[in-house]
């Protein structure tokens, strides 16, 4: 296969020419391979290297799923697989391979999909940039001196470099969105409930973090969801069933919407210039498309809101640091934790049960918040991020304080942790780029469980607007 047509080409569109012996699933892993090999020196988005198993999957019985033979990478979080261990970015987890499939995994498989390794991540997912001791900086393709973003910093970096068309990636706080937007990806985190994290986990981080896939392509975004979207027995809850299929339906065009758009923070912070264009740009093209568009901004108390994240992200550090000390026997210190998720444990280990809940309670009362927003308005369009990647080394991972660790982010992840508090979906379109060059991603939130809008939203922007193209401008 020509290497211009693999870089071109979406997962699925893979996927047809293995179907039609175009190609062969061999010759798809060994060409995503090879390209890792390549790039990933600079990029340093793949971790964890399982090519022989990929080879051997390759050349034996193939699914005829929609994905079959397509290579995918699989995040260093959650995403159980057989052979690989999941450090979680951490010095303190230990490099066990997993024994068994999870069913989100087992599912990917059984659609097709061939994992060939692992990506980067932060330290137990907490910073949205991926700079974690255990594995060092990954890079933005578009700039190698800026972050892809994190969590989902290495699988989206190996996405928008065409190593693989499409990689796991989870969302506790905006990690499928902030390095959608960093990328220049499709980055969909579905609602709470919509995927399974059986057997492992549950309600992980307390309900914030759901899984999912960064693409290229929205209607990868959309199979994906199909493949992976059926709840499992012994889930805690599970979110609204779609009504049909979500790769069928954006063949239809959204019924004309009225959104509302945020062109400030909700403390009234203004975001850079060029973020306001892209919002105002996207907003133009939905106006153009037909639909009603008007700037609003839900009732809601940011401060209240931002203490209550940290409260229950610092309980949950606590808990994972915890866990795995009791696990491996070691004890908690700088020499296997970072300074910031030290400062997170020590405010966790502090957190009581009445804190935890009452922070909980005020998410669900944020929930009725926003659905009554909804009511008045279909979807609401805001910046993903304040501001183009950041610099790598901005964030100091070796500050104990998380609040004076996370004062460069102040303004720069706006919206996204909302959604996770109320268990919205909401999607990252890249739309726009930076006159330097940097991809600037805006997102579209929908009520809870209307992941079908948001999809058949983004596919008649990426009909009218397509951003394909954009993808021949990495060069590594």
């Amino acid at each position: 296969m020509p290497l211009t047509e693999y870089d071109t080409t979406d997962a699925l569109g893979l996927a047809g020419l293995v179907r039609n012996r175009d190609i062969t699933a061999g010759a798809l892993v060994e060409e995503a391979i090879a390209r890792a090999e390549k790039r990933n020196p600079q990029l340093n988005a793949v971790v964890f290297k399982a090519y022989d198993q990929a080879r051997e999957r390759a050349t034996g019985k193939l699914s005829d799923g929609p994905f079959t033979g397509v290579p995918m990478l699989l995040k260093d979080m959650r995403a159980g697989c057989i052979g690989m261990p999941t450090r979680s970015g951490s010095r303190l987890t230990p490099a066990i391979p997993a024994d068994r499939d999870c069913t989100l995994v087992a599912r990917y498989k059984a659609a097709g999909l061939n994992p060939i390794g692992k990506t980067n991540v932060p330290e137990f997912g907490i910073l949205p940039t991926t700079e974690p001791k255990l594995y060092g900086a990954a890079h933005n393709p578009w700039d190698l001196t800026r972050t892809p973003g994190g969590s989902s910093g290495g699988s989206a970096a190996a996405v928008a470099a065409g190593i693989v068309p499409i990689a796991h990636a989870t969302d506790g706080g905006g990690s499928v969105r902030i390095p959608a937007s960093c990328c220049g990806l499709v980055g969909l985190k579905v609602s709470r409930g919509r995927i399974t994290q059986a057997p492992d986990a549950a309600d992980s981080t307390s309900g914030l973090s759901v899984d999912h896939v960064v693409t290229r392509s929205v209607r990868d975004c959309a199979a994906a969801l199909d493949i992976s979207c059926a709840p499992d027995f012994g889930d805690p809850y599970f979110a609204l069933p779609p009504v049909g299929s979500y790769l069928d339906g954006i063949k239809r065009k959204p019924r004309r919407l009225k959104i509302a758009i945020a062109t400030r923070g909700m403390n009234g912070r203004a975001f850079d210039p060029e973020v306001i264009g892209a919002v105002e740009h996207t907003a133009k093209l939905c106006q153009q498309l037909g639909h009603t568009v008007e700037e609003a901004l839900p009732s809601i108390e940011h401060e209240q809101m931002t203490m209550a994240f940290l409260t229950i992200w610092a309980s949950n550090t606590a808990y994972a640091v915890e866990s795995y000390s009791r696990m491996t026997g070691v004890k908690p210190s700088l020499d296997v934790i970072e300074g910031i998720t030290f400062g997170f444990w020590e405010a966790g280990l502090k957190v009581t049960a009445v804190q935890h809940i009452a922070m909980l309670q005020f998410f669900h009362r944020l929930a009725r918040i926003m659905a009554r927003f909804h009511e008045t308005y279909d979807l609401w369009l805001t910046p993903t991020l304040g501001a183009a990647p950041m610099k790598l080394g901005t964030v100091n991972i070796d500050e104990t304080d998380p609040q004076k660790a996370l004062i460069p982010m102040t303004g720069y992840v706006p919206f996204t942790a909302m959604q996770n508090a109320t268990g919205q979906p909401a999607i990252n379109v890249p739309l726009q780029w930076s006159v330097s060059g940097l991809p600037i991603g805006v997102q579209f939130v929908a009520r809870s469980g209307d992941e079908m809008t948001l999809l058949q939203m983004a596919a008649e922007l990426e009909d009218v607007a397509p951003w394909a193209d954009r993808y021949k401008a990495v060069k590594l």
